[in-house]
């Protein structure tokens, strides 16, 4: 009987049943849908509802303002505000697929609305045209629409995320006649087209346009069963359909619905351009609503009567004494009435062989068995020995079953079928029933009207657990989205962290301090929650206190620090990032106070924190020398500040200029001299003191000597290589001058000279200087320049006057005088060990074997 009774609800089409539960009965009290314009979101999604503006209508105990409301699918009150926009009439609204309420007026604008009828800024408008020539007519779909202008021009933004509109190509004749019109807009959604991009069907007069940016192209269908049906020529052969009224695009995009001027249903495939259906129905008068209902049939609505038409048989009719509306979902038709909503569907291939009446299915004696196990009748057994080699099938059909079911009763039943079957069939997977029932309390939790999502298991599956969970929270049903991401094994903290920040703004008169305790029992039942995000949320609500102590508890600096800066806490900021050890973070904090805060506030700020000065020294050294050295005088590192000067008269001499004349050393001598000043003022720095003095000295006498010789060699050079260059230019007079001025040494001067003299190889001044007096260097330098000059013979001048014997045997040795190095290192009192060196570096020499013995016995 039980089965009866739930199949006696279905109708039949042809050979497949349909159902049309009621889902809610609508708590809504006095909202009638002819006198409003109804915007319904797919996949159970929310209600908006706005009076008419286009009808003349009643008023009866309501304000004659306009008030835009926002309903569940049950039809409980979720938000609502009064409409005061200008620009016109509505023209149209939908919601997308992110749940905004998109609504166009007269003169092109585009207002948002969210579920809490809040109007998010800022508005868009369809363009110039729109507004010049006013929108007479939009058609929606899920992220995008198409508007029509009074001119005919289409006008289209397929992307509400961008919003940016563009105009599609113009249809042949509908611009340059004002007084043709088109009857009907469909539109084919980029994701079923070929280019990918939005296509518009225009029916004008006989014909049908495809529309798209580029150009608008007529359309011609086969006949069923005409000649050319097969053909495919650039015309698409056939004849006419004739003037359409109305049509409507399949959700999957193939095939095209449309209702003719003689009354006509007609479907044909958008791709083979054949027709798949040709229907006449008992009136010409074009239907108020059509839509599809899955992929297995058309509805068609009049007043008071709903026509399903299928691919063959005979249609269904359904009679309402009250206005209804269409509301299309993948598996079927949502009905909405002033009292109720329904849900019209194709009755599941799993319910049916259950339910059917007269049905011996497996899944139906599966069933039946379940029901005389409870009566405790033989009779189960029986059934059961029936189907066991079927069994694994029957309990699969059951939980199917019981998924596509809106009664909790029903879905309980089929349940314990599956379950009572699966008891005894070993080769099931046991997680089915488990998964099903996981999914059902998910689906019933949502279904209830206070919630009011009436999900099918399909359209679930569809929409996925995450975004159902987005679309709760979003609807501030937060702890129905939180119990469901527990019960599913998902991360809640999407869930809580909405949560936190819709209670901030939810609560402008909670002091800080006790809604920061609400807020952190909540956040801390997430591990690793980002307090810096709902710290960001409290701030752009004004609340920077609060702001400031909940980003106290973000443990990741990395977004910590950053909010810190943003909500003025500079010096927390600065501690945390030190702490952090992040150089990044440290450097973004410096640059972001050294902006914000006068100079001597920000010296401050860095000089306690080793860190960051160090930090900022390193980069101030590179980029901004000039700031530094008001950092070191500020506190007092004047030694520092020398260092400075003195580093950047270096650089100037880098400077390709300074080669070329004097213009930048008189500014080099400077700076090197203001260091020596300031080295001076420590007593800890006397050295440095004296070397830059040095320095400026050595620098200005260099700077003389180029510009007296007119050569740019002397600048930079030590003054080693200052003297000797003079003398290489026999410039005594200044070599001497320099020796003079910085105290060099006897011994120093006689090796510069004797060197310089061999290097310009003035051998009478080098014997002349030798014989000036005794050098106080021995004559090794002479000997030592001659050789490096490769000049033997003036080697030989100078070897012989070498006291050290050691000194002379080498340098014999070393221009090749294998004897007289040998007489040498005989007379040398080093115990032979010269002699022995020698003998094996002349080891062919037959000299050194003669002095062999001697050396032996001694």
């Amino acid at each position: 009987m039980a089965n009866v009774s739930v199949a006696a609800e279905w109708q039949l089409l042809y050979n497949r049943y349909y159902r049309k539960p009621e889902i809610y009965q609508m708590r809504w009290k006095h909202v009638d849908l002819s006198r409003n314009k109804v915007a319904c979101a797919s996949f159970g999604g929310p209600i908006a509802v706005i009076r008419d503006d286009s009808k003349i209508v009643q008023l009866y105990a309501e304000s004659a303002l306009r008030k835009l409301r926002i309903f569940n699918s049950a039809g409980v009150l979720l938000s609502e505000t009064v409409w005061k926009h200008p620009g016109g009439r509505l023209i149209g609204m939908s919601w997308s697929d992110d749940q905004t309420l998109i609504s166009i007026v007269q003169d092109g604008t585009i207002y948002r609305y969210n579920i809490h009828a809040e109007l998010i800024q800022p508005n868009v408008t369809m363009g110039k045209e729109c507004f010049e020539q006013n929108v007479v007519e939009c058609v929606f779909w899920g992220n995008g629409v198409v508007c029509l202008t009074e001119g005919g021009q289409l006008f289209c933004i397929s992307d509400f995320k961008t919003m940016k509109p563009y105009k599609l190509a113009d249809v042949p004749g509908l611009t340059e006649d004002d007084m043709l019109q088109p009857s009907c807009l469909a539109v084919r959604e980029p994701q079923y087209t070929m280019s990918g991009n939005v296509e518009v069907l225009v029916a004008v007069g006989d014909e049908i346009y495809v529309v798209d940016e580029d150009e608008a192209q007529s359309i011609r269908f086969d006949e069923p069963g005409g000649e050319d049906s097969e053909m495919g020529n650039d015309d698409y052969g056939g004849s006419l359909i004739g003037p359409v009224q109305k049509m409507i695009v399949s959700p999957n995009g193939k095939f095209l619905t449309l209702f003719t001027h003689d009354g006509r249903i007609v479907v044909v495939g958008m791709e083979s351009k054949q027709i798949a259906i040709d229907y006449s129905c008992e009136s010409a008068l074009p239907p108020q609503q059509m839509a599809w209902c899955g992929m297995d049939s058309v509805l068609l609505y009049w007043d008071e009567d709903l026509m399903m038409v299928g691919p063959l048989g005979d249609p269904v009719h359904y009679f309402y004494d009250e206005p209804v509306i269409l509301i299309p979902e993948c598996d079927g038709v949502r009905i909405l009435s002033n009292t109720s909503l329904e849900f019209l569907q194709r009755v599941p291939d799993s319910t049916e062989s259950i339910f059917k009446i007269g049905s011996t299915s497996p899944a139906a004696l599966l069933y039946d068995a379940l029901d005389h196990f409870d009566r405790r009748s033989a009779k189960a057994d029986e059934n059961l020995r029936l189907i066991r080699s079927s069994l694994s099938e029957a309990v699969e059909s059951c939980i199917d079953a019981a998924g596509h079911e809106f009664d909790v009763t029903r879905q309980r039943a089929l349940l314990r079928a599956a379950s009572y079957g699966q008891a005894f069939s070993s080769n099931f997977q046991r997680d089915r029933v488990q998964e099903t029932c996981r999914t059902l309390r998910v689906l019933n939790a949502v279904r209830d009207p206070d919630i009011g999502i009436p999900l099918s298991i399909q359209q679930y599956k569809l929409l996925t657990p995450v975004v159902l969970i987005s679309r709760l929270i979003n609807a501030h049903s937060h702890l129905l989205a939180l119990r469901i991401s527990e019960y599913l094994g998902m991360n809640k903290e999407v869930v809580i962290m909405h949560w936190a920040c819709a209670k901030i703004t939810a609560s402008p008169s909670t002091p800080d301090t006790h809604l920061l305790e609400i807020l952190l029992d909540k956040l801390q039942l997430c591990r690793g929650i980002s307090y810096a995000a709902v710290a960001t949320h409290a701030d752009n609500c004004g609340r920077r206190k609060l702001a400031a102590m909940l980003v106290e508890h973000e443990p990741r600096s990395t977004k910590q620090v950053p909010l810190l800066l943003s909500i003025g806490e500079e010096d927390t900021a600065l501690v945390k990032a030190t702490e952090s050890g992040d150089t990044d973070l440290v450097y973004l904090v410096i640059f972001h106070i050294w902006q914000k805060r006068p100079p001597l506030e920000f010296f401050a700020m860095i000089q306690g924190r080793v860190l960051a000065r160090d930090l900022f020294v390193a980069y101030a050294r590179c980029h901004k020398q000039e700031f530094l050295k008001d950092f070191f005088l500020s506190t007092g590192q004047i030694h520092e500040v020398a260092f400075l000067l003195w580093k950047e008269s270096w650089d100037m001499g880098k400077n390709p200029m300074a080669s070329k004349g004097s213009p930048l050393h008189g500014p080099r001598i400077k700076l090197i001299e203001k260091a020596s000043n300031l080295f001076s003022q420590t007593k800890e720095h006397t050295f440095e003191s004296k070397a830059a003095e040095e320095h400026a000295k050595l620098l200005r006498i260099q700077h003389e000597l180029e510009a007296s010789t007119k050569q740019a060699i002397f600048v930079d050079s030590s003054i080693n290589d200052t003297i000797r260059t003079c003398i290489v230019l026999r410039n005594n007079r200044a070599a001497a001058k320099v020796k003079s001025e910085f105290k060099v040494s006897d011994k120093r001067w006689y090796w510069l000279k004797t060197f310089a003299l061999a290097t310009i190889k003035d051998w009478e001044a080098l014997e002349k200087f030798s014989k000036e007096r005794r050098p106080p260097t021995g004559f090794r330098p002479f000997v030592e320049a001659c050789i490096d000059a490769d000049e033997k013979a003036e080697a030989l001048k100078y070897i012989p006057k070498l006291s050290d014997l050691v000194e002379r045997g080498e340098a014999y040795a070393r221009i090749g005088m294998a004897k007289e190095a040998a007489d040498a290192a005989a007379q040398a009192n080093d115990g032979g060990e010269l002699l022995e060196r020698f003998r094996k570096t002349f080891s062919q020499n037959a000299i050194f074997d003669t002095l062999k013995m001697p050396f032996q016995g001694a």
